[in-house]
C-alpha cells in the first residue's frame, strides 16, 4: 500500500505542475516565460556545441548544408540553348551528350528525391539525427550528450505525452458536445474556442515557439488558405492563431475518432477515398462552403504531400479552380531544434510523433501574405504557380515546379513525351522551339 501511496502521491504532484504551469496558461494563450527561458538555455547549449565541434572535428567532417550547396553545378538553360554549343545544324549524334549529362546530372544528385529526405544542418545540434555524429570529440561534449538524451526521454518525453493525451482528449470530447448544441453564432464560437484552446495545449505538448508576422492578413471567413506543406502539425501551427475549416480524406483508427468528433462541432469538409477522385464532387462541396461568408476559412495544402522544409512543390490547379480570394501562408521552421518534416514513406505517424516528441523544441516562422485573386485571362495552372512563388520567396525557400506525387509514385509518360516533342520541334524548326 505504501507503494501505491507514493506513487499516487508522485501522479498527483505531476499533474498538478502540468496543469499549473503549462495547460492552464497554454488555454488562455499566455506564458510564464518558461518556455523563454528553455529556448535560451537551448540555445547557448547549442551554440558551445558548435564550437567545440569546430575545435575537435576535422574540416572534412563538418556538415554541408545541402539544400544550398550542390555536389554538382547545373545548368539550368533551357534545351534550345543547351544544344547550341554542340550542334551545328538540324540534327548531330552529339546531341546525344546533352541528354547523357542531364541523365548524370540526375543520378548524381536529381532536385526530386533529395526534397523528401530530412534536411541536413550547418551545425549539429546535439541530436542523433544528422549523417555524421559528433558526441565522441570530447569527454565534454559526450557528457552533455548524455545529459540531453536524458532530458530528452525522461523529462521532457513524458510531459509532452501527458499534455498531447490531454489536448486530443479535451478536444474529441469538447467538440462532440459543443456538436450537441443546435446551429448558431454561440455554437461557432464556442467550437472556435474549443478549437483554438485544445491546439495551444498540443503545441506545447511540442515545446513549440510559433513567430507570426504580418497578422493583419490573416485569412478572412469565406476565404481559402493556402500553404506550403513540411508536417501533419502545420494544422496545429495555424490553428494556434485561428480556426479553420479543415478539408481531407477521411481516416481510421484514432485519426477517424479526432474527424468524426471535429465535423460535429465545425463544417470540416472529408471525403471518402472514392470522392476524392471526383474532381468535380470535390470542387462543387468546397464551392458550396466558401460561397457561405460566415463559414472558416478553407485550409488547404495544395502540393499533396509533405516536403522537406527546404522547397515548394508544385501546387495542384484544383484549389485554385475554386474561385473567391486565396489567402497564401508561407510556413519555416528552424531545423536547429528539430525536423518537422514527416517522410510517409519511412516513418508511421506513432514513430513521427515519437521523434518530434524526443527533439530539443518545435521553432517556426509563419507569414500571413496579402490576399489574392485570379486575375483576367489567368488559368488555374498560371495562378497556382503565382501563389507557389510568392510563398517560396516569403519563405526563403526554393521553388520546384515538380509534382508532389513523385515521393509515391515514377514520373508520369506524358512528361517524358513533352521533352521529346520540344526536341522534334527544334529539328523540324530548324532549332527554334518557337517555329
Amino acid at each position: 500500500m505504501e507503494g501505491a501511496d507514493l506513487a499516487g502521491k508522485i501522479l498527483s504532484t505531476w499533474l498538478t505542475l502540468v496543469l499549473g504551469l503549462i495547460l492552464l496558461p497554454s488555454a488562455f494563450g499566455v506564458s510564464l516565460g518558461i518556455s523563454e527561458i528553455y529556448m535560451k538555455i537551448l540555445v547557448k547549449t547549442l551554440e558551445w556545441a558548435t564550437i567545440r565541434i569546430e575545435k575537435g572535428a576535422p574540416k572534412e567532417s563538418v556538415l554541408k548544408n545541402s539544400a544550398s550547396v550542390g555536389i554538382i553545378q547545373r545548368d539550368e538553360s533551357p534545351m534550345e540553348k543547351g544544344l547550341s554549343g554542340l550542334r551545328g545544324r538540324d540534327f548531330e549524334l552529339s546531341d546525344v551528350f546533352y541528354f547523357s549529362k542531364k541523365g548524370l546530372e540526375a543520378i548524381v544528385e536529381d532536385e526530386v528525391t533529395q526534397r523528401f529526405s530530412s534536411e541536413e544542418l550547418v551545425s549539429w545540434n546535439l541530436l542523433t539525427r544528422t549523417n555524421i555524429n559528433f558526441q565522441y570529440i570530447s569527454p565534454r561534449l559526450t557528457m552533455v550528450w548524455v545529459l540531453g538524451v536524458i532530458v530528452r526521454y525522461c523529462v521532457l518525453l513524458p510531459l509532452r505525452v501527458t499534455l498531447a493525451f490531454i489536448g486530443i482528449g479535451l478536444l474529441v470530447i469538447g467538440t462532440t458536445l459543443v456538436g450537441q448544441l443546435p446551429d448558431s453564432s454561440f455554437k461557432n464560437r464556442l467550437s472556435e474556442l474549443v478549437h483554438l484552446t485544445c491546439c495551444r495545449i498540443c503545441v506545447r505538448s511540442l515545446s513549440g515557439t510559433i513567430h507570426y508576422h504580418n497578422k493583419q492578413y490573416r485569412p478572412q471567413k469565406g476565404g481559402i488558405c493556402v500553404a506550403n506543406h513540411t508536417s501533419p502539425i502545420d494544422v496545429l501551427i495555424l490553428t494556434t492563431d485561428g480556426c479553420y475549416a479543415m478539408v481531407g480524406q477521411v481516416h481510421g483508427g484514432l485519426m477517424g475518432i479526432i474527424q468524426r468528433a471535429m465535423v460535429k462541432a465545425c463544417p470540416h469538409v472529408w471525403f471518402e477515398r472514392s470522392e476524392m477522385k471526383d474532381r468535380h464532387l470535390v470542387t462543387k462541396r468546397l464551392k458550396e462552403h466558401i460561397a457561405d461568408k460566415k463559414k472558416l476559412p478553407i485550409l488547404i495544402f495544395p502540393e499533396g504531400t509533405c516536403i522537406n522544409n527546404t522547397s515548394v512543390m508544385m501546387f495542384k490547379k484544383g484549389s485554385f479552380e475554386i474561385g473567391g480570394t486565396i489567402h497564401p501562408v508561407a510556413i519555416k521552421y528552424n531545423p536547429q531544434f528539430g525536423d518537422a518534416f514527416w517522410n510517409s514513406s519511412k516513418y508511421n505517424m506513432v514513430s513521427y510523433l515519437l521523434r518530434i516528441m524526443t527533439s530539443w523544441a518545435i521553432v517556426c516562422d509563419v507569414w500571413y501574405m496579402p490576399p489574392m485573386t485570379r486575375e483576367e485571362g489567368e488559368d488555374a495552372v498560371q495562378f497556382a504557380n503565382r501563389v507557389k512563388s510568392a510563398i517560396a520567396i516569403q519563405g526563403g525557400l526554393t521553388e520546384l515546379p515538380w509534382d508532389g506525387g513523385l515521393k509515391r509514385a515514377k514520373v508520369k509518360d506524358t512528361f517524358k513525351e513533352e521533352q521529346q516533342k520540344n526536341y522534334s520541334k527544334m529539328i523540324v524548326g530548324n532549332g527554334s522551339l518557337n517555329s
